[in-house]
């Protein structure tokens, strides 16, 4: 996997690994669980395979009493990496802060978000120690709090870097007045502002092009998360209600999981997809969409084959707080 991408002050291969999968109890990967050193090991077999991207959060954990969770498998699969000193130069780990949980919660916390500057100064100390880090290079602001301003809770996650534990900021779940709005505060990645945005996008939820489009405008890199549209979603894109996707990929030779990720990196220069796995395989097959150049005409019809869009659904700019 050669091809490159921008991620502010960082230049990393073009498809990252989702590691939220390794620390989510579901009915598909609750076994990982319980198994430490396979988590581990997707993670290394990832890196093997030449990601540098490892997408993280402090949310992302199997119950409400063990945040940290995931941060804590990324953090030792790459401090056991035996890839060379050089290799490891290269490893951007990217984390996200903002969210709350809440006693016995099963996912959300109360009040749900806090991006005062006590807490995030916590979050992102704590995150770091997770993780074995002295400086995360990459921390996200996970979602807005709407109790907080605007304004006035992004000063906070720009503070962070004066804080002297991030190197490069991010937002996560935004939609396209608020990056404009966060541009005009923190800048462009030529100005030390913002590197990234974090938000969903895939063949069945297609509702952030025009955060796309002023990130391409500012060079601003692109994760899309859920690319493949899901774990239990991605068979309808693949194979029913996306068969265009299936067709292409059968006539390539490749999976339907790759050619998603190439459909991404076709479209969309500074997009670099974030495949969650729980299995090495999973991963490795994603990672391969990289090699693959769609044309036109494919992607053209690729994108007919995707459903309308639905309305979209983010929180409001300083508007009461709900939860989602």
């Amino acid at each position: 996997m050669t091809l490159t991408r921008k991620l502010g002050p960082f230049e990393v291969t073009a498809v990252g690994m989702g590691c939220m999968p390794l620390s989510m109890a579901t009915d598909r990967n609750k076994w990982v669980l319980d198994d430490r050193d396979y988590a581990i090991s997707v993670i290394h077999a990832a890196l093997d395979a030449g990601a540098q991207l490892l997408d993280t959060a402090d949310i992302y954990a199997p119950a409400w009493n063990a945040m940290g969770h995931n941060e804590v498998l990324v953090g030792e699969a790459f401090r056991t990496w035996n890839g060379t000193a050089e290799a490891k130069k290269k490893i951007v780990i990217a984390t996200k802060g903002g969210i709350t949980r809440g006693k016995g919660s099963d996912w959300w916390g109360e009040p749900g978000r806090n991006a005062t500057k006590h807490y995030l100064y916590r979050a992102v100390e704590a995150s770091a120690a997770k993780m074995g880090l002295s400086k995360i290079p990459l921390w996200q602001h996970h979602r807005l709090d709407t109790s907080i301003t605007f304004e006035g809770q992004f000063e906070n996650v720009l503070s962070l870097k004066d804080h002297g534990y991030v190197e490069a900021i991010g937002l996560s779940n935004i939609n396209a007045e608020q990056l404009r709005r966060a541009i005009a505060i923190g800048g462009t990645p030529t100005q030390g502002g913002i590197v990234s945005v974090q938000n969903e996008y895939s063949p069945r939820y297609r509702l952030s092009t025009d955060v796309i489009d002023i990130c391409t405008e500012y060079g601003i890199a692109f994760l899309p998360w859920s690319p493949l549209g899901g774990g239990s979603n991605f068979e309808k894109i693949a194979t029913r209600e996306f068969g265009a996707f299936d067709r292409i990929a059968k006539a390539r030779g490749v999976s339907a999981y790759a050619l998603t990720v190439a459909w991404h990196l076709s479209q969309f220069p500074t997009s670099i997809p974030i495949p969650g796995a729980s299995k090495a395989s999973s991963i490795l097959d994603s990672l391969t969409g990289a090699s693959i150049q769609l044309s036109t005409a494919e992607i053209a019809e690729l994108n007919a084959s995707c459903p309308p869009d639905g309305p979209i659904q983010y929180e409001l700019v300083d508007q009461p707080a709900f939860r989602n």
